[in-house]
């Protein structure tokens, strides 16, 4: 862990979810990567390229702490399971067939899981295993993003047992990596890392298309978080995150409709150090805001949380002004503690390397955007900071 202090550079703290829009040509390599006209190695090519040039775009934004852009990943959920989306090198264990919908999308598209066959459960990849090639390119403090247990759990079958692995094992060794992952992200010199909990929301949908959305999941996936949070310090959750939004692929969401205080009392039950928190595509944001204010913990387990307000719509090509982020952060001060109000974007940019950014017109200009609407945060951010006074 390092010694980053989140309030040095903007006064309030402002900090990225993970991933951004692969090039067009990086989305191009991995499907020939997936029909085998290219190797492995010259797949991690074209991905050091396109990670080199996220980090130096990064970095020219202004951005206080820089992720990789996950340039290197099949998507925020399945990194550490399979080498691309098609399911080229999956994990032991696992099969490609037959497995839940993760979520299915306002637009109609699908995102599936793979299936869990038998024990036991282990991550093929590591969080740190891509961030230790990055952060050689990096001269500015570097978060991680890794996937929830409570996602993951989505592997193992809602109904049928597997046979000879029960449910009770399959979530030990779950719980058993997703720990190891944090854990070795942070010895690779992450000085943050976050939890991707997009299921959550998701989880009080229920949408009798995809059936374990009905099935009152959330406080289980509450448990599950908590079950890893419990293995670190309290000086260690200072820096350990978990993230909260409705979907963001293909430019569509998959729960925007379910309100918040279906999820946000419980979800601070997660004793994590901060939160980052869709907000800038909300309708009605007072009412969130509120909600905040009156769920976050002064004493979650021994740490104080911080509430990152999303301030930047990625599913959206028009870019927020500095004036724009400013005012949302001051609106929300009126109802959450200034002192643990920081701001983010209200997803990764693009959560899934195959991404066409449909509302943008390709995942080149959407990349382009990304860069704009970040350096407007950072900017925003400074300015709230000065007006009420903080950092």
């Amino acid at each position: 862990m390092t010694d980053y202090d989140p309030r040095t550079a903007t006064g309030i703290p402002t900090e990225p979810v993970g991933s951004l829009p692969r090039p067009s040509w990086l989305q191009q390599a991995y499907a020939r990567y997936d029909a085998g006209e290219i190797t492995r190695e010259e797949l991690e090519a074209e991905q050091d390229k396109a990670v080199k040039d996220s980090i130096e775009h990064l970095e020219a934004t202004g951005e206080p702490i820089i992720s990789d852009g996950e340039q290197r990943w099949s998507s925020f959920a399945t990194y550490a399971i399979t080498d691309t989306l098609a399911g080229t090198g999956l994990a032991d264990h696992l099969a490609g067939d037959g497995g839940q919908y993760f979520a299915i999308f306002a637009d109609g598209h699908r995102r599936q899981l793979p299936r869990l066959t038998g024990g036991p459960f282990r991550y093929k990849t590591y969080a740190a295993d891509t961030l230790r090639k990055s952060i050689v390119m990096a001269h500015t403090p570097m978060k991680q993003a890794v996937i929830a247990p409570s996602m993951l759990a989505l592997l193992y079958p809602l109904d049928e047992p597997v046979p000879g692995y029960t449910r009770e094992q399959f979530e030990e060794d779950l719980v058993n990596e997703c720990e190891k992952d944090i854990r070795q992200a942070f010895a690779a010199g992450a000085a943050r890392v976050s939890v991707d909990f997009t299921e959550g929301r998701l989880a009080t949908r229920a949408d009798p298309r995809n059936p374990w959305t009905g099935r009152g999941m959330l406080p289980h996936f509450i448990e599950l978080n908590n079950r890893v949070m419990d293995r670190f310090s309290a000086q260690e959750r200072a820096t350990i995150g978990v993230h909260t939004c409705p979907g963001g692929d293909r430019d569509s969401v998959h729960s925007a409709d379910v309100p918040y205080s279906d999820l946000l009392p419980s979800m601070f039950g997660i004793n994590a150090g901060y939160f980052l928190i869709q907000l800038a595509s909300e309708r009605d944001k007072d009412p969130v805001y509120k909600l905040i204010g009156e769920n976050l913990r002064d004493d979650a387990n021994g740490v104080t949380q911080t509430a990152y307000v999303g301030v930047i719509n990625p599913l959206n090509p028009r870019v927020e002004s500095p004036q724009e982020v400013r005012d949302a952060l001051v609106r929300a001060a009126n109802f959450i503690p200034r002192e643990q109000l920081a701001s983010t974007d209200d997803c990764g940019f693009s959560p899934f390397s195959i991404d066409e950014k449909p509302s943008h017109g390709s995942p080149d200009f959407a990349r382009e955007t990304a860069w704009q609407k970040i350096r407007n945060r950072v900017e925003g951010t400074k300015l709230a900071a000065e007006e009420l006074g903080v950092g």
